[in-house]
């Protein structure tokens, strides 16, 4: 099929009470999602993580070059050198990287260098962002707006797995080149965030947040 051939849109335009129904479930469901550091060890059915990566990789991007790469890990040894390599860096972050207001600002959430998350977790999973791609010659084929294309397909993962009933920590250990080095990807593809997957430990607690209020994030500019 030739690709540069419009198809038809399938697309269901539903009554407005049944939007509204959908936006608020979603929002109402969406909402519970909180970032969990306490995993237990219990495996998650791999065939959800699939479908929720291919949910993910349906995310829109810059002239449809779709510049992402996902790499799941389950393999303990994996995860543990993940661990280690970013408790290296996590170190150097709190030892000095990151400045006064950055740390004060981290207290409420109780974090430190130490990770144990990221071998606790059943899975981890690692986004890399693709600078640029290669056609079937190898030769370099220029990416658009990836910073953009990939935080959407994060956004799209995360999302899904929430309501698959699993439970994530967006982590984002910097530097993160060891992640490349350590999952043999090639140069053209940049860690962009690695998320420990799984189900939450019976004993898990998670800092007392409050999200800001609608009025705080929306502006609303009608033509009345």
């Amino acid at each position: 099929m030739d690709s540069s051939q419009p198809i038809p849109l399938e697309f269901e335009r539903y009554p407005e009470s049944e939007m509204l129904r959908r936006a608020e479930a979603y929002a109402k469901a969406l909402v519970t999602r909180r970032s969990v550091r306490n995993f237990s060890p219990d495996p998650v059915p791999i065939e959800v993580l699939r479908s929720c990566i291919v949910a993910a990789a349906s995310a829109p991007s810059g002239a449809h070059k779709q510049p992402w790469h996902f790499v799941l890990v389950t393999d303990p040894e994996v995860k543990r050198e993940i661990r280690l390599a970013a408790e290296v860096e996590e170190r150097e972050n709190y030892a000095g990287r990151m400045n006064e207001q950055w740390i004060e600002d981290l207290e409420p959430l109780g974090t430190n260098h130490d990770k144990p998350f990221l071998e606790d977790a059943p899975c981890l999973i690692v986004i890399f962002r693709e600078a640029w791609g290669e056609d079937d010659k190898a030769k370099r084929r220029q990416h658009y707006y990836t910073q953009e294309s990939v935080g959407i397909a994060a956004g799209f993962l995360l999302s899904a797995l929430h309501l698959a009933g699993l439970a994530t920590l967006t982590h984002t250990p910097s530097p993160m080149g060891f992640l490349g080095t350590l999952l043999k990807q090639p140069a053209r593809r940049k860690a962009f965030l690695l998320i420990p997957v799984g189900y939450p430990t019976e004993d898990c607690h998670v800092p007392n947040l409050r999200r800001k209020e609608l009025k705080l994030v929306l502006t609303e500019r009608s033509g009345t």
